[in-house]
């Protein structure tokens, strides 16, 4: 099922039905910026070039009936988004995106700064037709700077921001995510970046630009290094999968080779961990009392749990924790993650009836709301899918104006 109220033949309004979006962006971060606003209920229209978003080739890709090669992560990422090609670097092109813009509350694009001022489709023009668009304009580095015009993805921004080097084993190398972490983190903060600024708009103050880096969101969930250097002068190293947090919080593996991790954030979880694995006399240490001490003695709590881990199972393990109420969950492969019994529960991966693959597991939306729920209504589209219906439908235009664009290469 797509969505937790999808059984219902008539599902409620979803809270963002009446915005409408465009996604002039490519690849990850504005396009899922643009899915989350598609998921609540936003009209989104997918402008492309009329090469396409790179983003159709990346990852795995499943044929349809006709031989079309379908990429997968397109279709999670595109979902709920109408299709359409477009040149908006000639003037045709233009001119049709300035009259779509016209009727819009919001545009996603992500060309480097100076870029769509070029094409004559800069913030001013843009608000010229519309002065209450929301224009959500995501790069690298911002739009000033000494790097702002520089190229830039989502990995360049986790090495800048320190992410890469405090990432992986101590005597190992700086390690990226294997997935578009900080796209994915400017996704979501462009997400709430787009509805404040409509707030904004309803209030009376207008529309505007919201300018988003790709390095910025991600820096500023990765904790108080930078205040940590200004007051201390320390610079953090990497240490594997312990935290300077708390302690014990690694991962541990079992006696028939299973990983699990154990997180102690509080206290009183770490003193049930201590107890459990046989160590009751660390509980009553002075220093365990406080996170910070407990994490200057982390290698004698974690080899605790470690030789406690090894001599058990897994089942063994699990249940053991579960009893005395520590914090310990398996590390799951895509697998063991879809057969899980809570996320089958909670549809956390739903299957949607796709026109192209037919039945397709994807992730769910990714919160819920009791009484406006999102809903997946259709999976990523083929290529320029809906030009001609968004064309003559939002537009006017005739069939043979539409073939006259067609064959000067504007859609």
């Amino acid at each position: 099922m797509a969505t937790e109220e999808s059984s219902d033949p008539s599902p409620p309004p979803s809270p963002l039905q009446g915005i409408r979006v465009l996604d002039v962006s490519t690849v990850y971060a504005g396009p899922i910026t643009a899915m989350l606003l598609g998921d609540f209920g936003a009209d989104v229209l997918k402008i492309e070039l009329p090469v396409g978003d790179p983003a159709r080739t990346h990852g795995w890709s499943v044929p349809g009936p006709q031989g079309t090669q379908h990429g997968l992560w397109w279709k999670v990422i595109a979902r709920n988004k109408e299709a359409m090609t477009l040149d908006v670097r000639t003037p045709q092109g233009r001119e049709i995106l300035l009259r779509l813009v016209a009727d819009a509350d919001v545009m996603t694009e992500n060309f480097r700064p100076g870029v769509l001022e070029g094409w004559g489709l800069g913030p001013a023009v843009l608000h010229a037709a519309n002065p209450g668009l929301v224009l959500l304009r995501t790069t690298g580095f911002g739009q000033d700077g000494p790097y702002a015009r520089r190229r830039a993805f989502g990995s360049l921004a986790e090495a800048m921001t320190g992410f890469a080097h405090l990432t992986g084993q101590p005597d190992g190398p700086p390690t990226l995510p294997p997935f578009g972490l900080a796209d994915g983190v400017a996704g979501i903060t462009g997400a709430f970046g787009v509805l404040t600024a409509l707030r904004a708009r309803d209030a009376g103050h207008g529309g505007q630009v919201i300018d988003m880096s790709l390095y910025e969101p991600l820096l500023g969930i990765m904790g108080p290094a930078p205040s940590a250097h200004d007051q201390l002068g320390v610079v953090p190293a990497r240490q594997g999968n312990r935290s300077r947090n708390s302690a014990p919080r690694n991962t541990y593996l079992t006696r028939d080779g299973h990983w699990v991790a154990v997180s102690c954030g509080a206290t009183s979880v770490a003193a049930r961990v201590l107890r459990l694995v046989g160590r009751p006399e660390l509980v009553d240490e002075p220093w365990f009392a406080s996170a910070r001490e407990r994490v200057a003695h982390v290698d004698e709590l974690d080899g605790a749990v470690q030789e406690w881990v090894a001599a058990r199972d897994l089942d063994d393990v699990v249940a053991a924790f579960d009893e005395v109420g520590a914090a310990l969950f398996p590390v799951y492969d895509v697998a063991q993650l879809l057969a899980d019994p809570q996320v089958q529960a909670r549809d956390s991966v739903t299957t949607i009836d796709d026109e192209d693959l037919g039945p397709l597991r994807m992730q769910n939306v990714w919160f819920r709301l009791d009484r406006t729920p999102g809903r997946i209504r259709f999976g990523g589209r083929r290529l320029g899918q809906d030009t001609d219906a968004v064309l003559a439908g939002r537009l006017g235009y005739t069939a043979e104006e539409i073939a006259e664009l067609r064959k000067a290469g504007v859609v």
